[in-house]
């Protein structure tokens, strides 16, 4: 028994000496798990062998591009589909208010006939005041904000018309003639900036473009064509989809014998004054129902608010955020100024007359041409034919701009002119004496064929002029909203003359259109021949942005706000800095009573420079003591 416990007790210290305690077993755990999870450490925060980073940033502005493009065709569509819906409304509202059976049956003596000509000066009319506040606006809002706002803008005179009375709809047309120059200034700057940003996209390696410098001269002229063409391709289709209302809803309560309408009605064409002598006011068989009507705007509400969420949420902002702040802090008297300060630029001025004829010639051609020759001619009925081949025709020809691409910019505006030119002394010499008896459907022929080339030459002018205006200030990326903005005024100018000449003979205002293209197109050639021998344009210097001394962001030698488009005259602006902290160094000796010391350190540049240093150093060591004086406090 004895022996059997003493080996017992043997193996238990056997035991106990190789069997190492729990706590060195953990501690050699813990030892190969540190040296593992270092490992693993090592392994993720080290350089990876599949991580390509040239692919990577390649992958990244690819994907910017694709934004840009989204950008540019949300833009377009959503244009388009304001103008659709702004036109097509418009159209059906005023056909039916022309109507008297309806004005008396709806409204009695409401005076709806009134309304619809106070509507009619507010839209056109105020426009003329566009000048002073749509840079601000632009600036204050932002490119995206204020293309956002205009349509809500458009909305809201869709919505007044669920309650037609003189204190909703004249209003609201006001409102639309505040908004359009605005809403067109902000979408010519949009898509210039977008192939501005394209170009910046595609060459991310260049120097000028990593360094955000200003771009080289013609270098996005390309991407400036192709984005201006797709812009009217797409928003000439608000055409053809403005005259879905009239083409499925109202054409089905029209008079079908035209002989009804046309009774009174003895001339067409160029020998007419006013818009239709004789028109018959009543060109309704039946009322459309009030729920219909009702039904018809809830649609067109539907679109508007749908333009309005398309410019929020698919348009990208058009400038870096910085660069809006450097935008804005020129000074808001500076803003009002530039626009009329840019009229001083010798392009500019001798493209108003392109800009006015603009205006003109679409006007014309949805209410002179295919009122007093087609509907006089065809009837009403025929009236949403004629504009349907007339924005088909605008669309499909504004590709046509993209010959810029190989040919000379100048063939783009001549060869619209050209084609008007014909049309217009077609038009002077084409007149038309109406006989009870005869048919005129067989005119409808030749009709839709000056349509098209009508159509031809409005696609040339105005994807031309936009065009054009972009590849001159291609490089001028903080002057592109005044640029506009001076463009759509001059426009607007053009509308509200079309509208005063209303009651003038066909033949003065064809007169008025030809004399005015002729101008244009001498205007033009002259400026072409002033750019070929290099005379410098006079271009207003727009400030160096002048942020508040708040914080420590401005408080530093280098702006980090500053966009690098103001970098163009450093010499000029770091003298103008200087002199500033001069002035700043003088007023605060004169305060000391050292007023004798600070006006004799402004004499001189250098003396200027050595004043500015010194206060720097100034200011450096008041920032000293502060930090020694928080640390002794601390402490």
């Amino acid at each position: 028994m004895m022996e059997a416990t003493d080996g017992e007790e043997q193996m238990r210290a056997a035991d106990h000496l190789l069997a190492p305690p729990n706590g060195g077993m953990n501690e050699l755990l813990n030892v190969g798990q540190e040296d593992n999870m270092q490992g693993q450490m090592e392994e993720f925060l080290g350089p990876q062998s599949e991580y390509n980073e040239e692919e990577e940033e390649r992958k990244y502005y690819r994907r910017k591009r694709l934004g840009v493009i989204k950008n540019v065709i949300a833009a377009s569509v959503g244009a388009m589909i304001v103008y659709s819906v702004y036109m097509g409304l418009l159209q059906m509202q005023l056909i039916l208010h022309y109507d008297m059976t309806y004005r008396e049956v709806k409204y009695s003596n409401l005076g709806l006939e009134d309304i619809d000509r106070k509507m009619l000066m507010g839209i056109n009319v105020t426009p003329i005041i566009g000048l002073l506040y749509t840079p601000v606006l632009i600036r204050f809002l932002g490119t995206k904000w204020m293309m956002f706002l205009a349509s809500g803008i458009y909305a809201l005179f869709v919505s007044t018309n669920y309650w037609e009375r003189y204190y909703t709809l004249v209003p609201s047309a006001i409102a639309i003639g505040v908004a359009i120059v605005p809403l067109w200034a902000s979408l010519g700057n949009y898509i210039t900036r977008m192939a501005q940003q394209y170009y910046e996209y595609v060459n991310y390696k260049e120097e000028h473009v990593q360094e955000q410098r200003k771009l080289p001269k013609g270098v996005c002229h390309s991407y400036i064509i192709i984005f201006h063409s797709v812009f009217n391709i797409i928003f000439h289709l608000s055409f053809v989809f403005a005259e879905f209302p009239m083409r499925l809803v109202l054409n089905g309560y029209l008079h079908d014998d035209d002989k009804h309408i046309l009774c009174n009605v003895k001339a067409c064409g160029a020998v007419v004054s006013g818009v239709i002598p004789g028109f018959n006011t009543t060109v309704l068989t039946n009322l459309p129902r009030s729920m219909l009507l009702i039904q018809v705007e809830s649609v067109l509400m539907g679109f508007a608010f749908l333009s309005m969420i398309i410019f929020l949420v698919l348009c990208g902002a058009a400038y870096r955020p910085t660069e809006e702040i450097d935008l804005r802090s020129i000074g808001w008297g500076n803003i009002f100024q530039l626009p009329f300060k840019h009229l001083r630029d010798y392009r500019l001025r001798l493209l108003c007359p392109f800009f006015i004829y603009s205006g003109f010639e679409v006007l014309f051609a949805i209410t002179g041409f295919s009122l007093t020759y087609g509907v006089c001619i065809l009837g009403l009925k025929n009236l949403w034919l004629l504009i349907v081949v007339y924005g088909l025709s605008c669309s499909v020809f504004s590709s046509l701009s993209l010959c810029i691409l190989r040919l000379p910019r100048w063939l783009c505006l001549v060869s619209g002119a050209a084609v008007h030119f014909v049309l217009l002394v077609t038009l002077l010499v084409f007149s038309l004496q109406r006989k009870d008896n005869e048919n005129y459907t067989w005119y409808l022929g030749p009709l839709l064929v000056i349509t098209v080339l009508w159509g031809l030459g409005t696609a040339l002018n105005k994807t031309g002029v936009s065009t054009l205006l972009g590849m001159l200030y291609a490089e001028e990326k903080e002057r592109l909203d005044f640029v506009y903005t001076i463009y759509h005024w001059w426009q607007a100018i053009a509308i509200f003359i079309v509208y005063l000449w209303s009651n003038l003979p066909m033949r003065a205002k064809l007169s008025i259109l030809l004399a005015t293209l002729l101008v244009a197109c001498y205007c033009y050639w002259v400026m072409e021949r002033r750019l070929a021998n290099d005379v410098r344009p006079r271009l207003p210097r727009i400030p160096r942005p002048r942020h508040k001394v708040k914080g420590y962001r401005y408080l530093e030698d280098d702006n980090s706000d500053e966009s690098d488009s103001e970098r163009s005259e450093e010499d000029e602006e770091k003298e103008e800095d200087e002199e500033h902290v001069v002035e700043e160094m003088v007023a605060e000796d004169r305060e000391e009573g050292g007023q004798d010391r600070g006006a004799q350190g402004a004499d001189s540049p250098r003396a200027r420079r050595r004043g500015t240093e010194g206060h720097r150093r100034k200011w450096e060591d008041a920032r000293v003591k502060d930090g020694e004086r928080e640390n002794h406090e601390g402490w």
